[in-house]
Order: C-alpha cells, then structure tokens, then sequence
C-alpha cells in the first residue's frame, strides 16, 4: 500500500493483506507533466513496463513505454512504485536479482527518459525485496523493503547539488518484531521535514501501526511518535495500510476497521508537549461492511480522497471537502468509474495531478487490473476513460488430429504415455479478458451417447462436445450468476441430466441448475444460457458434491449468505432436478480451522466395503481441512458423525476419492509441499495420503506416497486400478494403485512446462470418466485440454 503527501505527485496503494498474484495494471501510477504513467508490474509472459499516455485531441492515448533498462528473462516487478522528483524518475522492482530488488533511476532528456543508474542501500541482502513502495519530493527520496531485517526498513537518499543520489539514511521503528512489514506506506510532508511510514503487522493480528520520523538535519532523523493501536484493537485494523498528509495532520487508513467498512484515524501534534494524538475519525456516510473505506488515501488543498475498493462492491472514491476557514472537514461526494463490476477495487490506487486523477481498480478482469482517469469539471470530477494492459498472451487452440506423445513431448508438453487429442485456450471457450479455467466434470448424454465437457471458469461455466475429441465444438456459456462477484473456484457436478454449478466468495451466486439436454439442440452457436433454476439457500459455496444414488447434493464451505452449516454439509434433495430442496446440516465442530467442521471438499457414497456396520449407509468423506471427516448422512434430519482422523504434517486437507472396493481413501493435502519448501524441509515429491478404512470408526493413514517431482496437489480421482491426480505445475499425474500401498506412475502430461517448482498455477482438476477414454484437464491460464492415457509396450 502506499500514499502520496500533500504536493507530491505519485500515489499507489493496493487493498487487501498481501499483493495479489497478477498482472496488476494500474496498481502503480504518477502523473509527470501532463503525462500519465501506469504500472503494470508483473507478468507471467513477458517483461513488466511501464505505459505513458498523453491527451491528444481530448483522447488520452498510448504513447510509449518504459521497461527494465538491463537485458535478461528473470522477472523484475518493474514498476512496483513510480515516483518522480525535479526531472528525475524512480522505478522500483521487487523481484530483481533473486528477490533482492532495486530501484531504477532516470532522468528526463526532451520527451524521453533515459536511464542513469540503479540506487541501492549498502546494507541491501537477497530477499529483502527492497523497491516496494517509494515517493520522491524536495531533493529526497524514500524507498522501503518490506522483508529487511525480518521488519522491514525504509531508505532515504538525497539529491546533492551536482544531481547525485546518496544514500542518507536507514529508518526502521523500535520494537518490531518479525513480519512487521513496516514501510506499507510512505508520506513525505516537505514542509515539516516528517515522514509517515505504516506497517501492516501480520504477527499482531493485522492490527497494523504508522510512524511519524522527523529530519532534524540532512542525515540525521528521529522516530517521532509511534501510532500503534493498543492490544484491545480488534485484530484486522490494518492500521497504516495508507497515510497521507494533511495540513499538517497525520492521517491513517484503517480499512479493517467496524467489520471492514474502514475509517481513517487523524491525527494532530500538540505544540506543547510534542506527542500525537487521534483528534478525529473519518467514516463513509454509508458505511458499508467490507467497503475498505481508508484502504488508499491522497490530500490536496481543497479536500482529501479515501479509497473504498470494495463498496457497492465494485469499488468507490470518497472526496470530502476541507475548509480552511473553519480548519473541519465538510460534505463529501461519491466517485464512481466507468462499467464497474463487482470486484474491480476501483479506488485501489489514487493519483491527483491538477485536474487530473487517475484511479486504479487492481481487481477488474480477475486480477489484470485497469486504470481510470477522471477529469475536473468545474466544481465535480468525472471519469472520462478507463485504460487497459494488453491482453495476456494465450496459446494457440490445438485440433484436427492427435498430437501423439512421442519423444517425451506432446507439441510443447513434456509427457509419457499422455496423447493430446486437442486444446481450447481459455479464449476460446468464452473466457473474458483475465478469465481462467478451474473446475472441470462431464456428461453423457444418455440418449445420443455424445460426450459434454463442463468447464469451470472464473466468469462463468463452459458447455463443449467432445464427442469427436480431436474436434471439440465450444457450444456456450452459462455465466455467472448477475450480481455475484467473479472468483478463482467454481465447481460443477451433474445429476439426471442437469448440472448443479456453484462458486466460491461470490456473493449472492447461489447453486444455478442447468438442464444438460438443452445442449442436444443449441442453434446458433456459441449460445449464451440462462440456468433453468438458481437455489438460493445458500449464496457461495466452494464446492458442491453430488450423490448420484441418492439425489442429494451437499454444498460445501458455504459462505457470504444463507444456511451456510458453519461450513459443512448443507444437504440438498435434487430428485426433482429442477426443484433442490433444502434438506438438512452437518458440520462436524472437531475438524476445520475455526472449528466450525468447514468441510472444503467430500465424496459421498451408498457405503459397500468391509466395515459390515455401515453397509448400506448414506456415508460421507469430508476433507476438513485440519483432518478427515467420515460421517453417517442417511438421516437427513439427525446426521451423525462417525470418526475423524488428522495426520502427521497437517497443513490443509483439501480432496479425496474412494476405491471402488470402498476400503482406501486417498487424501490430498494442498499446503503441506509449500509449508515443508519455506521450513526449509521439501519434501520429497508431491504427498499423497492413503487411509485404510476398513473400520470406518477408526480410519487409518497407513501410507504417504510421494511423487517423482515436488509438486502441490490439488485435485485427484480414481477410475478402477488408475489415480488422476492434477498436480498443478506438474500437470496431470497418472498413477497405477494395483498395489494400493505403492502406487507407481505410469503417465503424466505438463500443462506449463515453462514454470518449474513449487507453484499454484498450472493444472486445477480432471474428468476421467467417459466411456470414450477422453479425459479433461483444465490449467489455470491456458484453457482446457482433452487427452487419453495410452500406455505403450515396455521394451
């Protein structure tokens, strides 16, 4: 996060605890002499820039770029923060030389900038990730690593009379501890000489805290007062998120403040005893929980801007106007963008130059980020533009023929024993700009015997025969729900012909019942589909599991409105398809991280394995995330919980299927391969867990599996002796479990060959159950493939 003082002309802050993993248009910005700069820090397909645009002929037009002055492929994070000072520009990037990171400077020659050099402290180490937040104004420069020292540290260079840059001095506040992330925010007021750094403070509950420095002489600074909320403060304060100067006044962001509808804290220097004091609280007129409201912050002569990136949803500015003659702080106006949706986080960033403000909105397109500029008219602002990163670059589709694996390669994709029958880009499935794939499932059709592929992605639900697999024919969407909030997890599973669709975090999405026989006859296509059913009993839900013997569906990790069972099972009766009935709760409270039995994903069955108590039985096999959940669901109305199981090295117990035998269960878990990398402990190759349940009152975890490649886990499934397991950046694993003890790989296909290690992007599910031997497999970015496992002779 990260905020400008009064006179300065940059300011960037982005809402929420920790930088979200896109590309992030607009998540940094300045305004240089009518030219708009926009940050666009980071990238997974090419180098980071920075964009310029100019008013010409009152259209604000692309016109150049800036981008990392030195050659090479590692990634940089060029434009983390842009500040700029008597005709000299700094560039900051996080990532730079492993995670050490650096500032670039340049200085300004006609219309053009040229590269100088880089500042860098004498005490920077590998990883302090120095370049994070910087502002410039009146000859200094402040630039802050948020990892330095395990606090956190800003740095102060100052311009000397023949144009260099010196480093000046190190700041960092007394008694923080470990992950103080102090330095989340900078604000310089020049003609006081103080400087007001916030820290987030994860290791105090998030409470967050903001420091006034003072420059008593060049080199030479003093901390002049902690604003540190006391151990009574609700945790999630995020005290400091923002700051700004006002007037003379410190003012704080608290955007966690009164259940996240945020405040800003201001705060006044006593002339006569010196210490700051809160003076006065600054809340939206109609606060709304979750609003943010203090999340970024910017001060002028005439009024102060609160950023508020999640009210109504889709993000708001709060301009309230200062008198100087009464020295109080007056009405206030409400500042929308342009074609907001919910989750854009408009107000994310704010840059005032003049009559100029540029506002950024870091969540619009899932995560891309765009940019929107206002324009003062008269008394009012008004947006007069919206500008956009270019679009990430997408692979192209692969269809006519088989793309055989040969040579331990599929076309790009290391593989063995995994043919590509064809590849539909996210594009071309009708994702929107920054839309991935997520869930996947199928369905047969039981009168023509043609084969649907139902594809999860972040905007909505694809529907595409596969029926000839080498040319899959995309037949429409079904968006998400109008109103919800567009996220990474959806999941769909299928029952008598319909699909029952759900998301996560989304707000009021509800489960939308989709009438799969509609496909056999779609007309013009790619169509556009209305469900034939949305069940509002619940409004978000992670996952939604489907007994198919039964009728019941159970939605899970429920959340943002209705039954939501504390997370559990919230059971309900589909047999009339098209009329889902509320049918009942369980949630056992022994399992799940809050202990509220959050169940994140189950499998529910008819039981008929060994345990002859439980025979016949309604059973259900949560993955809770702390342990296995394995509970009796035949009553509806009286639920009972058999056993629960947790496990050595537990980080998030995430997904299971069944044997067909019903006597082994195996288990992923997706935080244990990354706790284990940053303990400093890896793991020998992707975990799976295998528990004999064969007593079903006391499950047994009597083997780990580990894979041939490190690898986090996320979803597997099992179709007689053969395990398909979605390995992320590994891709699709296939793993014979003949030997249930020793499973053996026996194929594999790597959706992302380009990115290696232990990561989050690459391969989300797979549907491995047509008749037909097509599987699918959804990764992330890319878009959807359809394979086959074809095992070639051992010579």
């Amino acid at each position: 996060m990260r905020a400008s003082g009064l006179g300065m002309v940059v300011l960037a802050a982005v809402v929420g605890a920790l930088p979200a993993d896109a590309q992030q248009f607009g998540s940094a910005s300045a305004v240089v002499d009518g030219t708009v700069m926009i940050g666009e820090p980071m990238h997974d397909d090419r180098p980071a820039e920075i964009y310029l645009y100019r008013l010409q002929g009152g259209r604000w037009v692309e016109a150049g770029t800036l981008s990392r002055p030195e050659p090479g492929d590692e990634e940089d994070y060029f434009g983390r923060f842009i500040a700029a000072d008597g005709g000299d520009l700094f560039v900051g990037g996080t990532t730079f030389a492993q995670q050490t990171g650096t500032v670039w400077r340049f200085r300004r020659e006609g219309t053009e900038w040229r590269f100088v050099e880089r500042l860098e402290p004498a005490a920077l180490q590998p990883g302090d990730s120095y370049g994070r937040v910087g502002v410039a104004g009146n000859g200094l420069l402040f630039v802050t690593s948020l990892a330095h020292g395990g606090t956190g540290a800003v740095w102060v260079f100052r311009r000397e009379a023949d144009g260099r840059w010196v480093e000046e001095a190190t700041l960092r506040p007394e008694g923080a501890d470990d992950r103080h992330f102090f330095g989340w925010s900078l604000a310089y007021d020049a003609a006081a000489g103080r400087l007001l750094a916030g820290a987030l403070t994860p290791a105090a509950q998030s409470r967050g805290a903001a420091y006034v420095f003072r420059r008593e002489a060049p080199g030479r600074w003093t901390l002049e007062a902690s604003l540190v909320p006391g151990e009574q403060a609700p945790p999630g304060l995020q005290l400091g998120v923002a700051v700004a100067w006002h007037e003379g006044r410190a003012l704080v962001g608290a955007p966690g403040s009164d259940g996240g509808a945020g405040a800003v804290q201001v705060y006044e220097r006593d002339a006569a005893s010196g210490t700051w004091n809160q003076r006065l609280t600054l809340a939206a007129q109609d606060r709304q929980g979750g609003a943010g409201f203090g999340a970024s912050l910017h001060a002028d002569a005439d009024a102060i801007w609160v950023g508020a990136p999640g009210a109504d949803r889709v993000g708001r500015i709060y301009r309230i106007d200062w008198d100087r003659a009464s020295g109080t702080y007056g009405s206030s106006a409400k500042l929308a963008g342009i074609d907001g949706e919910p989750g854009d986080g408009f107000g994310s960033v704010i840059t005032v130059a003049g009559d100029v403000a540029v506002i950024g909105q870091t969540g619009d397109d899932y995560g891309l980020g765009s940019a929107v500029i206002l324009a003062r008219r008269q008394s009012s602002w008004e947006p007069v533009t919206k500008l956009l990163g270019p679009d990430p670059v997408s692979l192209a589709a692969l269809t006519g023929e088989d793309v055989d694996c040969e040579g331990g390669s599929a076309s790009l994709f290391p593989c063995s024993n995994v043919d590509i029958l064809s590849f539909l880009p996210v594009a071309g499935i009708g994702g929107g700009r920054g839309a991935e794939t997520n869930d996947v499932w199928g369905w047969t059709d039981p009168e023509t015997g043609r084969e649907y592929a139902l594809v999860g992605r972040t905007d909505g639900t694809s529907f595409i025969d596969i029926t000839n697999p080498n040319r899959p024919e995309y037949l429409g969407d079904l968006p998400k729900t109008p109103g919800s909030r567009a996220n990474i997890w959806r999941d769909i599973k299928v029952y008598a012909n319909h699909a029952y669709v759900v998301a996560d975090g989304a707000l009021e999405h509800g489960v939308q019942v989709f009438d799969l026989t509609r496909l056999r006859d779609v007309g013009e296509r790619p169509g556009t589909f209305e469900p034939d059913f949305l069940y509002t009993g619940i409004a978000s839900a992670h996952n939604i599991v489907i007994n198919e013997e039964t009728g019941f569906a159970y939605a899970v990790g429920a959340n943002s409105g209705g039954e939501t069972c504390g997370g559990g099972l919230h059971m309900i009766d589909i047999r009339e398809p098209k009329s889902p009935k509320f049918a009942g709760c369980f949630a056992d409270s022994r399992t799940g991280r809050a202990g509220t039995g959050y169940s994140h994903d189950a499998m529910c069955i008819i039981y008929n394995g060994p345990d002859t108590e439980h025979v016949g039985k309604e059973v259900c096999f949560g993955s809770n995330e702390s342990a296995l959940s394995i509970a009796d669901v035949s009553d509806k109305a009286n639920p009972e919980p058999i056993s629960t199981a947790d496990y050595p090295n537990v980080s998030y117990s995430h997904q299971g299927w069944i044997t067909p035998d019903h006597r082994y269960f195996y288990m992923n878990d997706e935080g244990d391969e990354m706790d284990a990398l940053q303990a400093g402990r890896p793991l020998p190759g992707t975990r799976t867990l295998i528990w004999d349940v064969e007593d079903l009152d006391d499950p047994i975890m009597v083997k780990e599996h580990f894979g041939v490649k490190q690898a986090v886990d996320h979803n597997l499934y099992i179709r007689g002796n053969l395990m398909y397991q979605s390995n992320y950046i590994d891709g699709l694993r296939v793993l014979d479990i003949s030997d249930r003890l020793n499973p053996r790989e026996v194929g594999f296909l790597d959706t992302v060959p380009w990115q290696d290690g232990v990561g989050m992007d690459g391969s989300w599910s797979n549907y491995p159950f047509f008749e037909s031997g097509t599987i699918v497999v959804s990764s992330g970015k890319e878009g959807v493939f359809f394979v086959r496992y074809q095992p070639r002779p051992v010579l």
